[in-house]
């Protein structure tokens, strides 16, 4: 959910945030006994309370096809929590998962064989898919919805030329540093509120003979895409949320002043001997070392933080206690000053083919509290930033952080930048000259070639 349309890191990060199966039970009085096709998943109609289903109507005999690429085992929190608007509409939703998604789901819509409803894991792709002239505009309940529960960032990012399309649905926080709670406690470490407190931790680590950083960015083919989060944040922090999507959207070069300084500044991080890469290697070794392995020296306290993701959590070895007082845990990368929360994440979009009432009333319920509420009951390694989120609801620690930052009045959300660019750059020139920059390369000739790449 975080890659460009074709490109295999959105894969990758699906791959590592594999979800427990879970056992769907909602406990209320609701009493609708004409389940129909439902009656089989265990989930009885009597067990659910349907009150909040009653504006959507009678929908029996009515068919919904959803397309997306979260796949088994992924799909089955999303499965069991369309159950309630199934059984209380008497709906039948019919739910495709598939790993090609990125790439044939755009073949789909230019064919004119578009699902009713598709989950779509980038801005961009859902820009594609309305150039297609296939999708319609989200129906007025549905916008009320986004309206009333998201923040205005959100709305634009499934807004194409002045029309709302797509709402929202789960998101991911990228701006997450992991530590050990219990190493930092035992050196007497305070957790960093500031960029410049975050950067005198490092120098105290370093005079207390640790490592402060450890990091990797091997992805297979999708090689690279951690410095780009890196950047991404240090954009951000260092020039603002406008300056970041004037970048994003190449209004200003990719060699320019902005950029230079944000990967210049995540340089002195992950390009610093002394800071890097603990129990590891050097620096170079940040390019041969997996994405998923690289945060795991902080259990043996060979490092003390790694820059990286929510969906991160899925990484760390069976048995360990991700908690504020666990093993391991995370902290928001903090900001300049404590004033603003510059936020960088992914997220996923609901965006329709047809207008038929059935489809609409679900694309309704998918942008509501009470399908967040009913997902995030059901499964570990998601999270929402629709407003109307329980976060006591969310079954993990972590997620519960996330949910926190997101919902957090003060952020400054912006989605993942490289996924936003052309492919051209954001999953090839981007993360290739990335991965030269970390193995020797310097940033100007780094960021001069990416430049250069960017589609005429």
């Amino acid at each position: 959910m975080f890659g460009q349309p074709t490109s295999p890191r959105s894969r990758v990060v699906l791959a590592s945030t594999l979800s427990a199966g879970l056992i769907f039970s909602v406990a209320a009085c609701g009493d609708n006994k004409d389940s129909g096709s439902n009656a089989s998943t265990g989930a009885s109609a009597s067990a659910i309370d349907c009150a909040p289903y009653t504006k959507f109507g009678d929908l029996k005999g009515k068919t919904v096809s959803i397309y997306t690429g979260i796949v088994t085992p992924e799909d089955t929190p999303h499965i069991n929590s369309y159950k309630p608007f199934e059984q209380c509409t008497g709906v039948t939703v019919k739910y495709e998962g598939d790993k090609s998604f990125e790439t044939q789901i755009l073949v789909r819509a230019k064919a004119g064989n578009p699902p009713d409803l598709a989950i779509v894991p980038q801005p961009g792709l859902v820009k594609q898919l309305v150039a297609t002239g296939k999708a319609v505009a989200a129906p007025a309940d549905t916008e009320a919805n986004v309206d009333k529960f998201w923040s205005k960032d959100w709305k634009a990012y499934g807004t194409v030329d002045g029309k709302f399309y797509a709402a929202p649905l789960g998101a991911s926080v990228k701006s997450l540093v992991w530590y050990s709670p219990n190493a930092f406690k035992d050196a007497g470490y305070a957790v960093p509120t500031t960029l410049d407190e975050l950067k005198a931790l490092s120098d105290k680590m370093v005079a207390d003979g640790k490592k402060p950083w450890c990091a990797g960015i091997n992805s297979g083919d999708a090689t690279g895409w951690p410095v780009t989060d890196w950047m991404e944040d240090f954009m951000l922090r260092l020039s603002g949320p406008e300056e970041y999507d004037k970048w994003v959207n190449h209004q200003i070069a990719f060699n320019s002043a902005e950029p230079t300084a944000a990967l210049d500044a995540v340089g002195g991080y992950l390009k610093n001997d002394k800071y890097v890469n603990g129990g590891l290697g050097d620096v170079k070794s940040i390019a041969s070392t997996t994405f998923q392995d690289a945060g795991l020296p902080i259990l043996d306290d060979q490092c003390m933080m790694h820059r990286q993701a929510s969906f991160y959590a899925a990484n760390w070895p069976k048995g360990t206690k991700v908690a504020e007082d666990g093993d391991v845990f995370a902290f928001y990368l903090p900001g300049k000053d404590t004033s603003a929360k510059p936020v960088l994440g992914g997220g996923e979009f609901i965006l329709a083919f047809s207008d038929r009432p059935e489809v609409q009333a679900f694309q309704t319920y998918l942008s509501s509290d009470t399908w967040a509420n009913t997902k995030a009951k059901l499964s570990s390694g998601w999270v929402s930033a629709n407003k109307g989120l329980d976060p006591n609801n969310l079954t993990s620690p972590i997620d519960q952080l996330a949910a926190k930052i997101l919902l957090d009045p003060a952020s400054q959300f912006r989605f993942d930048g490289s996924d936003q660019m052309p492919a051209a750059v954001g999953s090839d020139s981007f993360w290739k000259q990335a991965t030269a920059w970390v193995t020797g390369q310097d940033t100007k000739t780094t960021l001069t070639n990416i430049e250069n790449s960017w589609p005429k």
